[in-house]
């Protein structure tokens, strides 16, 4: 066997043993590793020792008390490997690191509103905002192995081109091809990964490195829909998510609720997001849209929830019919595509109390599966940083499906 062959091989065995550890319920042992993936233990015990080298696996020792010698315990590491993501929103701009293990080892966000400024503008302080997280990353001695854009609309990832994003006004801005030509930390890794905002939002509520004991398993199929000046979903089915043909599935914003109702910002009229978009509420509760800008105290999920707590009955009344309205969106996508849960994330998490039931309403109304299976609405796991986190998600699942480059270690 040639040598290429042998590199080959190795990866991939070595990739088999990362989705072993990364899915396990408890850490495994060697031997459970080669009973579980059919390699030799002599195989399973080299590859895990480079593995360890390289700063991808750790041993721990087992848990409880242990008769003789025990076997040590295998987990992903967090001391090398990180992914980076990055969030270009309407109102904010974010940057974060995370490591193997779901840590999260640097963020920083920036709010400000982005609609009016060119792509060029939008995209610099981004990208100054992403090189500075990873050098926040790089004095903690992580190697950050590549970085995934978040941005609003139908993002052609293949191209590296947003092709439309009406909350920014953008249209066929060539994203990848203006991050080349800056460079910088973040880019050092290879060109990055773009995706729609929503959908990396789903990545994150559905990923679950390591043990899952005390997180929960990871769902396995859902509709994330993720509020902020626009609407987003993402769709996870069989624990995958799902992103049509040209990637641009999602839209569930421009879902139309009332033909008759308002034009909306995309030219359509009647669409969800004029009737449950962040500064639609914001405007129907009497609440100023620039709260959604705010740094300190949450924005505007925060000062929704703090009105509805306190009773004030213009913030209520726009919840409730903000609730209603995206249980005529969501009931179309939950009939269309089966899926078990609705899951409120962005500026939707804090608003479940005040969403959710008139959401649930709308899906037990209009979901024919509802009648003899229940949809579940819940609140996202992930906080505010979803898309942030679901970017490093998806750099580190490719690191742990190819891990080939990283075996030499660091």
């Amino acid at each position: 066997m040639d040598v290429t062959r042998q590199e080959d091989l190795r990866a991939r065995n070595s990739a088999a043993l990362l989705a072993r550890v990364a899915g396990a319920v408890d850490p495994p042992s060697r031997a459970a590793l080669a009973v579980a993936t059919g390699l030799t233990r002599t195989t399973v015990s080299a590859l895990v020792d480079q593995m360890v080298a390289a700063g991808l696996l750790e041993e721990v020792s087992p848990p409880g008390p242990t008769r003789g010698r025990p076997a040590q315990r295998l987990r992903l590491s967090g001391r090398r490997v990180a992914g980076l993501g990055v969030e270009v929103g309407v109102r904010h701009l974010a940057a974060g690191v995370a490591d193997l293990t779901g840590a999260t080892r640097a963020l920083r966000v920036v709010p400000g509103d982005q609609r009016g400024l060119p792509p060029d503008v939008v995209l610099g302080r981004a990208a100054d905002l992403a090189d500075a997280v990873a050098r926040d990353a790089a004095g903690q001695g992580l190697e950050v192995v590549g970085a995934a854009w978040g941005l609003p609309g139908l993002v052609d990832a293949g191209a590296g081109v947003v092709r439309l994003a009406p909350n920014l006004g953008w249209r066929d801005v060539h994203v990848a091809a203006d991050l080349d030509r800056r460079g910088g930390p973040a880019s050092a890794a290879g060109r990055p990964v773009l995706e729609n905002e929503a959908a990396l939002a789903a990545v994150a509520e559905a990923w679950r490195p390591g043990p899952a004991g005390a997180d929960g398993a990871a769902p396995q199929s859902f509709l994330l829909v993720s509020g902020e000046v626009g609407i987003g979903a993402g769709v996870v089915v069989g624990g995958r998510l799902l992103r049509g043909a040209h990637g641009w599935g999602g839209e569930l914003g421009h879902v139309g609720v009332d033909p008759s109702g308002p034009v909306c910002g995309c030219g359509a009229t009647g669409c969800l997001e004029v009737y449950a978009g962040q500064d639609a509420v914001l405007a129907a509760a009497g609440l100023d849209p620039d709260v959604s800008s705010a740094a300190e105290g949450g924005g505007a999920g925060a000062a929704l929830a703090a009105a509805a707590r306190s009773g004030d009955a213009r913030a209520l009344e726009a919840l409730a019919g903000a609730g209603r309205a995206l249980g005529v969106a969501a009931s179309s996508a939950v009939n269309v595509l089966d899926v078990d849960a609705v899951v409120l994330g962005g500026v939707y998490a804090p608003l479940v109390p005040w969403l959710g039931p008139p959401l649930a309403a709308g899906l037990v109304r209009r979901v024919l599966r509802a009648r003899v299976h229940p949809v579940e609405v819940r609140a996202a796991r992930r906080g505010t940083d979803a898309v942030v986190l679901g970017g490093a998600a998806r750099v580190l699942q490719g690191a742990l499906e190819r891990p080939g480059h990283l075996l030499a270690g660091p």
